[in-house]
């Protein structure tokens, strides 16, 4: 079998068991070799599931693989989002039971310019002059993959960078001026605090997610638009959930945002 044939049929299981809601017991297909084969098999997935990407999550590469793969972050797509009401508000999200769940305390940037086409390198300061908006958040991590995380950067990017969704809370006033990346944010699952820290300790911090992201749509030939929707990276960590836990992310000044896990249903 070929490997574009191969790369379409991982993305074909990877999306029927996402349509099934149904879990995957191990990773559909040979393992890609390259995190360049793992992004075609994304983007064959994009491609499949016919749906608009409304944003994308920047992940981390575990410091151990980042000499392996040259890069300390990843990307994929999302694809749909809810905005609680009010600040503090909760939401129902859901996630693959017979998968992996997780939930992140995250900021989300949302662009308001979109990069020039074919421009390969970015400032921070560049990078920061094309977010309009930053808002706190979580990202639900989910896949019907259970050992996704476990088998590493290839396979979050192979199904959609173990994404399943944002969840929107209040914008951040001022953002600039606000320092907003060293905060210290609070995860907490039930009630119980799972997770604390600071963007600011992450590379470069949420800014330096938007310029990697930037810059790796560049060498994909993708094009963002302005209105999507960055988010911008674990803050806390990345913490296992459940259907019927709540997660909870706390950030300065009181603004908080939460939602409640619930089973995917096939569709």
């Amino acid at each position: 079998m070929n490997l574009v044939t191969d790369r379409s049929r991982i993305a074909g299981r990877f999306l029927a068991a996402r349509r099934a809601a149904a879990g995957l017991a191990d990773y559909p297909g040979d393992f890609p070799a390259t995190l360049d084969e793992a992004y075609a098999i994304q983007d064959e997935a994009i491609a499949a599931w016919g749906r608009p990407v409304i944003g994308w999550k920047v992940g981390r590469v575990p410091p151990p693989l980042i000499d392996r793969f040259g890069t300390d972050r990843l990307a994929g797509p999302i694809f749909t989002a809810e905005r609680p009401a009010g600040n503090g508000g909760t939401v129902e999200m859901p996630v693959f039971a017979e998968g992996f769940a997780a939930g992140e305390a995250e900021f989300l940037l949302q662009i308001g310019t979109a990069p020039a086409a074919g421009k390969g390198g970015f400032s921070l300061i560049e990078a920061a002059a094309l977010i309009d908006a930053v808002h706190v958040g979580i990202e639900i991590a989910s896949s019907p993959l259970g050992a996704i995380n476990a088998l590493g950067p290839i396979a979050v990017i192979s199904d959609f960078g173990n994404n399943n969704g944002m969840v929107i809370g209040s914008e951040i006033p001022d953002w600039r001026a606000s320092g907003f990346e060293d905060w210290e944010v609070t995860t907490l699952i039930d009630g119980e605090t799972v997770g604390t820290g600071r963007a600011a300790t992450f590379p470069d911090g949420a800014i330096g997610a938007a310029r990697f992201l930037f810059e790796l749509m560049t060498r994909r030939g993708i094009a963002l638009v302005p209105g999507q929707w960055i988010s911008s990276g674990a803050v806390t960590g990345v913490h296992d959930a459940r259907p019927g836990q709540r997660v909870e992310a706390r950030f300065h000044d009181g603004l908080a945002v939460s939602c409640d896990l619930v089973a995917a249903r096939p569709e």
